[in-house]
């Protein structure tokens, strides 16, 4: 195949919410291209998107699909995208490196909370969109219904440019209000005649191209006053106002189709090539200090890797736009992240699960390569003489978490790299094992997205496991003064071992004034002074202050680090449930040594006990997660999903409606969340969403708190 300049090129990313036809459209686009001889389908498993064994299974995109199609002498780059919310990840990639977002809607639903969620997405990224309503020959197809509800819902107007003649299982035809023609389709294969409009559509095909015509005129000033002076404007000054106005996410042109019959996808790609940006046109992209990169084939080479995928037999595959430049093959290029170099012993361009081999690359097209040694997702390729390191694609977090656990302890450590291994495919796969918890956690977008997961690795490699309810990171504080002392004191023939300690404990907060005297029941007034400060940011949050206000030499400066260390072991693993102590200030202001038996393990255990009983005294309190949380749902589902977030202890923080669906915002405690997402689903029919992000730690009812210390005391017993 030839290589293509920027200028001949187009990203496009297919996006919609399940069931649109993205997938079948992608198909109609290759056949188009003549990149396949004939059309597979998704209910036969034999599409060049959902190639894999799971999608097959499912029957529906699981993970986003790169491929290609060659028309008018361009090359489209395509990329489709998987509908559910809960493979969003691929979204992100995608739009990374597409320029435009082609935008499905099922003639049937019109706008669906599927198709709310990316429209969102698309907006947070700041991409255009052309809006395809699709299947038009199913039964209870209806038009103009489905542009009502993309007109009620969109924040970006909607603007016809082709409507069907017939629609349901007679649809073969439509009007292009552009172009003023008419479309017949002869058969299921895209063969199409172009006709004049009949008599009876002429007088609403001619109010739509004049909306039309207004609609592009606004955009640009100099089309606005031809507009004026004429009346009217060509086609070729509709187009330049449409490729305005689309740029801009001011509108979004509506095309109709039949993916499945191939009917419009010609007419489609037409306009995308004439309209759509490209990447001499769109956004250019950034470097992590700002720079901009243009798309110019003479500049050094930077190549930005979006998606990488492990398969059998090859190996690591890693996708990549040319950003800059030109990449052959063989060439030798570095990786600023890791400072290796990485050699491009082959470039592909990719078609679905076919490759086709190519020698050259240029500027703003898409490709793959093998066998990298450390190169992954968001990583830069450029050429050594030039470095530069392209802007990350920002994920979203993780809502959904759980423990996993292999069922034959073998497989443990073969179950860890294989959940590396998908971490490295979906970088919305996190996988940690927490010692706090003493348990492997994995997080995703949700409990679909999880169990997909564990079907692909059981399928693959043989290996089951379970998901369970992950622990909670809890934390230990105090509220108030406390004062303990503790002797630690053994005897065993040799020499033996003493140290005591006297500590003051009190909750710390930012901004406290220094200690001076504390009011100690049973003791009356303690004044302190003191002689030493040692302040400490906790890995797992909050801080320890230590001071030393010993007096007199009661006890030597060399045993200092052994009390901190002791005191550090026990709010390491809290006296109340073993969870991580914080926000604390410790005074040690008195003690005893002896001469002989005095060392630094008596003193680490004396501190460690006396910290624990002052700790145990100081109104201690268990504090829990809290998250900030969103959901998106329809407006008729919002009573049942405020019901059930307020019996998970959630603080309802606000509500608001935004074109017939609500948006609710909470704090919820991480210990209710668990399952969330599925839960969610059934109150919504699978049309709600939520998103989730760490807020704060916050008390523990005291209820709960009782629950708790049962629970650690019955376990501690065991």
């Amino acid at each position: 195949m030839k290589n293509y300049s920027a200028k001949e090129i187009k990203n496009i990313v297919l996006i919609g919410a399940p069931g649109t036809g993205k997938t079948t459209l992608a198909e109609a686009m290759a056949f188009e291209g003549k990149v396949i001889d004939r059309r597979g389908s998704v209910e036969t498993g034999n599409t060049l998107s959902d190639n894999t064994d799971i999608e097959h299974e499912y029957k529906r995109s699981i993970y986003s699909t790169i491929l290609f199609t060659e028309f008018m002498d361009r090359k489209l780059n395509i990329i489709d995208c998987p509908g559910s919310d809960d493979f969003c990840g691929s979204l992100f990639s995608a739009f990374k490196v597409g320029d435009v977002g082609i935008f499905l809607f099922n003639a049937q639903n019109g706008w669906e909370v599927g198709s709310e969620i990316q429209a969102r997405y698309a907006r947070a990224l700041n991409k255009p969109v052309i809006g395809v309503i699709n299947q038009l020959d199913a039964d209870k197809a209806s038009f103009e219904a489905a542009y009502e509800s993309i007109k009620a819902a969109s924040r970006v107007k909607p603007v016809l440019v082709q409507y069907p003649v017939d629609q349901g299982a007679g649809f073969d035809a439509f009007i292009d209000v552009l172009l003023m023609k008419m479309y017949r389709f002869k058969d299921h294969d895209g063969h199409r005649e172009e006709l004049d409009i009949p008599a009876e559509e002429l007088e609403r095909a001619q109010a739509l191209n004049k909306e039309l015509v207004e609609m592009a005129a606004e955009h640009d000033e100099a089309l606005m006053e031809l507009y004026f002076d004429k009346g009217t404007l060509t086609q070729d000054d509709i187009r330049a106002g449409l490729k305005i106005g689309l740029s801009k996410r001011e509108l979004m042109p509506i095309f109709c189709t039949s993916a499945k019959r191939d009917i419009g996808t010609k007419r489609l790609m037409e306009f995308v090539i004439n309209v759509a940006p490209g990447p001499l046109k769109a956004p250019k992209f950034l470097s992590v200090e700002g720079e901009q990169i243009d798309a110019d084939a003479e500049q050094p080479a930077v190549a930005f890797v979006f998606k990488s995928q492990l398969e059998q037999h090859i190996g690591e595959i890693s996708y990549f736009r040319v950003i800059r430049g030109r990449l052959a093959e063989g060439a030798e290029l570095l990786n600023p992240r890791t400072g290796n170099k990485e050699k491009i012993s082959q470039l592909f361009a990719v078609a679905g699960k076919n490759r086709i081999k190519v020698t050259e690359l240029s500027a703003g097209d898409i490709g793959c390569t093998v066998k990298l040694k450390g190169t992954r997702t968001n990583d830069t390729l450029c050429a050594p003489s030039s470095p530069v390191r392209i802007d990350p694609i920002v994920f979203p977090e993780p809502r959904y978490r759980a423990a996993v656990k292999a069922k034959e302890q073998n497989d443990e450590e073969k179950l860890g790299k294989l959940l590396n291994d998908a971490k490295y495919e979906d970088p919305t796969i996190l996988v940690d094992y927490s010692k706090e918890l003493k348990q492997t956690i994995v997080q995703g977008q949700g409990e679909h997205h999880l169990n997909i997961l564990r079907s692909r690795i059981l399928s693959e490699n043989k290996i089951a496991f379970d998901y369970t309810a992950p622990r909670i990171p809890y934390r230990e504080t105090i509220t108030r003064v406390a004062q303990a002392d503790y002797r630690h004191k053994k005897q065993s023939g040799g020499a033996g071992q003493f140290g005591e300690v006297h500590m003051i404990v009190e909750p710390y907060a930012e901004g406290m004034p220094e200690p001076k005297n504390y009011k100690v029941p049973g003791r009356g007034e303690l004044v302190v002074n003191v002689k030493t400060k040692e302040e400490y940011d906790l890995p797992w949050g909050g801080k320890l202050q230590f001071y030393s206000a010993i007096v007199g030499g009661a006890i030597d400066a060399r045993f200092m680090p052994a009390i901190l260390k002791g005191i550090m072991e026990k709010m390491d693993e809290g006296p109340l449930t073993g969870s991580y102590a914080r926000d604390i200030r410790v005074v040690v202001y008195d003690g005893k040594m002896h001469p002989v038996d005095s060392n630094e393990i008596s003193f680490k255990l004396a501190a460690r006990n006396a910290f624990k009983e002052a700790f145990r005294n100081a109104g201690p309190k268990i504090m829990e997660p809290i998250y900030s949380v969103e959901v998106l749902v329809p407006s008729d589902c919002m009573g049942a999903v405020m019901s059930d977030l307020q019996n998970r202890r959630a603080m309802i923080e606000g509500m608001e409606s935004d074109k017939g669906f609500d948006r609710l915002n909470a704090r919820v405690p991480l210990a209710e969340l668990y399952r969330y997402s599925t839960t969610l689903s059934s109150l919504t029919s699978g049309s709600g969403t939520y998103s989730m992000k760490f807020a704060s730690y916050e008390q523990v009812p005291a209820d709960v708190q009782e629950k708790l210390l049962k629970a650690y005391t019955d376990t501690d017993e065991e």
